[in-house]
């Protein structure tokens, strides 16, 4: 279906709304955090909010990087906040959850390219909740091999790192990213023996053949884990969408990527890199 009407029926949402929503948005109001289920306007933060879950976004909210699909605000960050580990520990265990999600800006400008944080976030949340599994969507480390070495030494349990989009289309939309490079990192992650996940978008004007060739190296670098939804245009000055992809090829994908042989995968109109995240451990 062309991208340049209105959205199909399957990929309305309702707005958020209930008492687990208004609970969550008080305890990242009161420890100052960020959430990429805001900042990237994910159109599942009504149902994930009121679920009782939040993805949350650590390193601050403005972003080195200038990808051409992303509301997340990019620029120059001001600062580096060495509290927010406890500050997201902290929420973490107030919001009672059984599986958190992490993600983060990239921070380019660090040596480490915020690796430190990261891996501090990770320890601060085993220490207060044990019980906690954890996932960490972290950005490419641009071939900082010392620094991804930092996060695997936490051990979180699934590190994620997303491809966005197919390897033709990634000057235009990941224009300081590295197709192979980031293949590279997910395959030294799963070297270091943690369950290793990625994601990509459709709806760009990719073709079916580039994304099957897209699942097949992602396999071939021992990603365990996919997630596929489709490419939502988050302003007038971002990407605009090439086509809404039916749910029957979604479903299609699915079953190309289980054939495959990937442990696990979701694959449908809404679904994002932390959507149901839990549910594959």
């Amino acid at each position: 279906m062309p991208g340049n009407g209105p959205r199909p029926k399957w990929l309305r949402v309702k707005l958020p709304y209930g008492k687990n929503y208004t609970e969550v948005r008080s305890i990242i109001d009161t420890h100052a955090l960020h959430t990429v289920c805001e900042s990237a306007r994910c159109p599942n933060m009504g149902e994930c909010w009121g679920a009782g879950t939040a993805t949350f976004m650590i390193l601050g909210n403005t972003c080195t990087r200038s990808c051409s699909f992303c509301a997340v605000a990019t620029g120059r960050p001001s600062g580096l906040d060495t509290l927010e580990p406890v500050r997201v520990a902290e929420a973490v265990k107030r919001m009672g959850v059984k599986h958190a999600v992490i993600t983060s800006v990239n921070r380019d400008e660090l040596k480490d390219s915020g690796a430190a944080i990261w891996a501090q976030t990770v320890l601060e949340i085993r220490k207060r909740c044990p019980e906690v599994t954890m996932e960490t969507l972290i950005p490419d480390m641009r071939a900082r091999w010392d620094a991804l070495q930092l996060i695997l030494d936490a051990r979180p349990d699934v590190i994620s790192h997303n491809m966005e989009t197919v390897k033709r289309l990634y000057r235009r939309v990941r224009p300081q990213a590295k197709y192979d490079r980031s293949l590279e990192q997910i395959r030294r992650t799963k070297a270091a023996d943690i369950r290793t996940k990625s994601g990509f978008m459709v709806g760009l004007g990719e073709t079916p053949e580039e994304v099957y060739e897209l699942m097949q190296d992602l396999h071939r670098h021992d990603c365990d884990v996919l997630t596929i939804g489709q490419y939502l245009q988050p302003t007038k000055m971002h990407l605009p969408v090439h086509e809404f992809i039916h749910p029957e090829l979604f479903e299609h994908y699915k079953q190309v990527g289980l054939q495959m042989g990937f442990d696990y995968v979701e694959s449908g109109p809404l679904v994002r890199s932390s959507y149901h995240s839990e549910r594959h451990l």
